[in-house]
């Protein structure tokens, strides 16, 4: 018999059984779509058409169509990549570091923070590519032979960086993703009806067996891949710092950049899972999977890290005034009492002060509440990136180069747009793949649901499992 902690929240609710997990995720991907799911995609699907119109007018009449001037030459594009890019940070950091740190809350939300992930790194990729002005003409960035006259990369540039960290960070966390999904696709495979779905999920599948010797491998590769992926927490959003950081422009030229990004990109990444999570908890009928000790887990991740951010406010206002450089002083003042200070009020707001609710335990466990602050987090942001490109930039070391930037329609519409590509990706995820790793969900239920499970019920519900779900065959002692 199993001692089980008494101080522990179960992490599995309503006395579920192996053979009841599989009902519950597999029912999503089997059952005809629902009327707010097929309502909420076709919002994503008006978003992405304003996405596409968008592009076209950017690529068509070129950069002029944006907002940007001769002194504000970076602005809504380099502020949406970050933020995108820091939103693809929690997926990652639940599923690698929480895994190598045998965190068991991670289990049920690490599927769709890994999907969040990857499709907030898509919508990150389109602004820097977009920014080039011609895009067909991207592979120039790429090391290649010098076989176009004069033309040699700048290794010394962090944008080339950029290109190398994320491209490397997409594919690391692609491949994480669709490994874990590998079980879990032979479950719905061998569970469908129609021949399309049938088909598509046994290539999908890739031949899985279920076997010991499978079930070994797929430890080992989860393994191996969250220590590759670990690093990546870190050094993705560092080198996107250093974009900045590397620069000698007032406001940017600080070493504190990395770290206070880093902790930044967790912090709004963590938010965005919360956010879609408790969304998805309700329409897909997934509280006993999701349960509160998963977004009080989560809460607690995000008031750390949000303080991390509120010292890294404080520390740069302190350095600009302690190192007596009357640019950076300047620089800084500006941030807070000059024209765009309705921004940094705002990022202080949404950063610093709201998440501080979280000290109390009610709020922390409160669905409503964490839910509206999460969005608050998102927001804020999104304006402390805002705040970083904008205020340093518009005042130049040349009065007569000061300038205000203003977004155009354009602007906004493939910033609006991106909402619509991701939630378009985020959508088809949730309707065809199982939204909660089954797999790993039925590997922690014996230690943290509500029921003890009795020997001799694991052993009846991992054998009518593997009869029902794989092509093993078992021998009944």
């Amino acid at each position: 018999m199993q001692h089980v902690s008494p101080i522990r929240e179960p992490l599995v609710t309503g006395g579920k059984t192996y053979h009841d997990i599989t009902e519950d995720v597999c029912r999503q991907v089997e059952a005809k779509p629902n009327p707010r799911w097929a309502a909420a995609f076709a919002i994503s699907l008006v978003g992405l058409a304003i996405f596409f119109y968008s592009v076209y007018r950017t690529l068509w009449f070129g950069i002029g169509e944006w907002g940007l001037n001769k002194t504000v030459g970076w602005a809504w594009d380099i502020t949406n990549f970050v933020w995108w890019v820091g939103i693809g940070h929690a997926g990652t950091l639940i599923s690698a570091v929480l895994l190598l740190f045998r965190q068991k809350w991670r289990s049920s939300i690490n599927r769709a923070a890994e999907a969040m992930t990857i499709f907030a790194v898509i919508c990150a990729a389109m602004f820097p590519v977009l920014h080039m002005g011609r895009p067909w003409l991207a592979y120039w960035v790429l090391p290649l032979p010098n076989t176009f006259g004069s033309l040699w990369v700048n290794f010394n540039s962090p944008l080339l960086w950029d290109v190398f960290a994320i491209s490397t960070y997409f594919s690391v966390s692609l491949v994480f993703w669709y490994i874990g999904l590998i079980p879990d696709f032979a479950t719905i495979r061998d569970r469908a009806t129609g021949p399309i779905a049938r088909r598509a999920y046994s290539v999908l599948s890739m031949g899985w067996t279920g076997s010991a010797k499978a079930w070994s491998r797929y430890e080992t590769v989860s393994l191996i891949l969250a220590g590759v992926a670990t690093p990546l927490v870190l050094s993705v959003h560092t080198i996107v710092s250093m974009d900045f950081a590397t620069s000698v422009i007032p406001g940017w030229h600080t070493t504190i950049f990395p770290p206070y990004f880093v902790a930044g990109a967790i912090f709004s990444g963590f938010a965005m899972v919360l956010t879609l999570m408790i969304i998805t908890r309700k329409v897909f009928h997934l509280e006993d999977y999701i349960t509160i000790e998963h977004v009080e887990s989560m809460n607690k991740v995000i008031i750390t890290t949000g303080s991390i951010v509120g010292v890294a406010y404080t520390t740069e206002f302190f350095i600009a005034w302690y190192s007596g450089v009357a640019y950076e002083q300047y620089a800084f003042l500006n941030r807070a009492f000059g024209p765009y200070w309705w921004a940094y009020w705002s990022m202080m707001t949404c950063n610093v002060i709201t998440p501080q609710l979280f000290w109390f335990r009610s709020i922390r466990r409160s669905l409503t509440a964490t839910f509206i602050i999460s969005i608050f987090v998102n927001i804020g942001m999104w304006f402390e990136r805002f705040v970083i490109i904008v205020t340093s930039l518009h005042r130049d070391y040349l009065p007569s180069s000061w300038a205000m930037f203003s977004p155009t329609m354009i602007d906004v519409g493939i910033y609006v747009g991106t909402f619509g590509l991701f939630f378009t990706l985020f959508f088809l995820f949730v309707k065809f793949f199982p939204v909660v790793n089954m797999a790993e969900v039925k590997a922690i239920l014996k230690s943290s649901s509500e029921v003890t499970h009795t020997s001799a019920d694991t052993m009846h519900g991992t054998e009518k499992e593997l009869n029902t779900n794989t092509h093993t065959h078992h021998r009944h002692e």
